[in-house]
């Protein structure tokens, strides 16, 4: 509703108050703005152009190519997860100018119009592979701004539940569900370096080599410490021979078996004696070579005895790392964030939501929220002051984003009045200057 209606609610409790909807000069999403600074700063969005190729050919084209990304993305870091809010969207001012509307009489895109460019134009074999090259481009403008001396590569596969008749839909036993099993690769500052959406029904660590090895070869050149982390889903040899050939350090969950089990029978032993509540840890390590292995590798077994359990907990690892006993188990529990970078995606911007009937269609759209993830997570990360630096991507989206504000227009200048409740006009201050420094240097 836009500010041509001027027909104003009552509420009982109080006849003094009224209510008007100005969906044109009042915005929910002001958060947004300062997101927009940062896509600036890093120059995220301008030059996407390079990457993605226009093919429509009408000589009216009203929203340009750029516009219309920025809106894909925005709008679902703001949590609006398909196209079906782009025509309240397009009235929002935050929105408009964020897409790079600034004119009273210029929207942003439609329903229809939104529609079309994400299952038509991005569906393209060339712009599909763009999204994908853009995404990489992002990750090595964050990345520089980033002070490592090694990186973290955490690889990890997940469901995308469907509810209807999509293209390579399939049933997965494990999940229970008939999903997508998408295919994602982090690094340790939760940067999305890379997805692949698959059908349903493949196994976990299908097409691994194909998805990694472009992330793995663009850190080699840049002469950095690599290291690997995954789940037993990915113990296979064929990995472990890869990454090792790249002299690469990784830390993989093994599954158990009876031969593992042997190596470490002394630690199955239940204790007769508990020194205090907290549960009792043992550690292990040995020379294992499993018949499909063409070399003995170095497993470290981790024992845990519970109070009040029957059985221990027992977990084993496969590594070519030299690290402690206990040096390695911690590491490779530092996968679990990577399970919790998914877990943002699915719940603050719902990359679930794979709804289109074409397999292509869902894979632009799960580059599109790869896109506004990684966009959120670099916000959280290079702009967050420090008091509230371990905000999640869903703080962030409900405390910072959904910021209330109010458009003033003057000759010269678009003035935003925000509300000030979760983040204070100082803590905002703080995130721009934080993005002002990231911005180049002139000259």
């Amino acid at each position: 509703m836009g500010d041509g209606e001027k027909t104003f609610l009552k509420l009982n409790f109080d006849s003094k108050v009224r209510l008007e909807f100005r969906g044109a000069t009042i915005t929910s999403d002001a958060g947004l703005l300062a997101c927009r600074d940062l896509d600036d700063a890093l120059s995220l969005t301008d030059f996407a152009d390079d990457f993605l190729e226009e093919s429509r050919t009408g000589k009216n084209i009203l929203h340009k190519l750029i516009p219309l990304l920025r809106q894909s993305i925005y709008s679902r870091l703001a949590g609006y997860d398909d196209t079906n809010d782009a025509d309240r969207l397009s009235q929002d001012p935050a929105m408009r100018v964020v897409v790079g509307w600034k004119g009273p009489d210029r929207n942003a895109a439609s329903t229809s119009e939104m529609s079309r460019f994400e299952t038509e134009l991005l569906t393209q074999k060339d712009n599909l592979k763009g999204l994908e090259r853009l995404n990489v481009e992002w990750v090595k403008r964050a990345m520089t701004n980033t002070v490592h001396r090694r990186v973290i590569l955490d690889i990890d596969s997940s469901e995308s539940p469907v509810h209807g008749n999509q293209e390579e839909a399939a049933y997965n036993g494990h999940f229970e569900c008939v999903c997508y099993h998408p295919l994602f690769c982090f690094n340790q500052f939760g940067d999305c370096e890379g997805a692949v959406l698959r059908p349903g029904n493949v196994h976990s660590a299908d097409g691994w080599k194909e998805f990694i090895d472009p992330i793995v070869e663009r850190y080699l050149k840049l002469a950095v410490r690599l290291l690997f982390r995954a789940d037993a889903a990915f113990a296979k040899p064929e990995l472990y021979e890869y990454l090792e050939s790249k002299s690469i350090g990784y830390a993989i969950r093994l599954p158990a078996n009876d031969v593992l089990q042997k190596e470490i029978a002394h630690l199955l032993v239940r204790p007769t004696e508990w020194p205090s509540r907290k549960p009792i840890v043992s550690y292990h390590d040995f020379g294992y070579q499993a018949q499909s292995w063409s070399t003995p590798r170095r497993v470290v077994a981790k024992v845990e005895w519970h109070q009040g359990e029957l059985f221990p907990r027992v977990g084993f690892i496969v590594t070519n790392l030299s690290y402690p006993m206990k040096g390695i188990v911690s590491f490779y529990n530092g996968r679990g964030t990577a399970e919790q970078w998914i877990k943002e995606g699915k719940y603050a911007l719902n990359w679930t939501r794979l709804s289109c009937h074409k397999f292509v269609a869902n894979q632009a759209r799960l580059w599109l929220f790869i896109l506004a993830y990684n966009l959120g997570n670099f916000f959280r990360r290079l702009a967050l002051p420090e008091a509230i630096k371990r905000w999640s991507l869903t703080s962030v989206q409900t405390r910072l984003i959904k910021i209330g504000g109010r458009l003033v227009r003057h000759a010269r200048r678009l003035v935003f009045q925000l509300a000030e409740v979760m983040v204070t006009r100082d803590m905002f201050n703080e995130m721009l200057e934080r993005i002002g420094r990231l911005r180049p240097v002139p000259g």
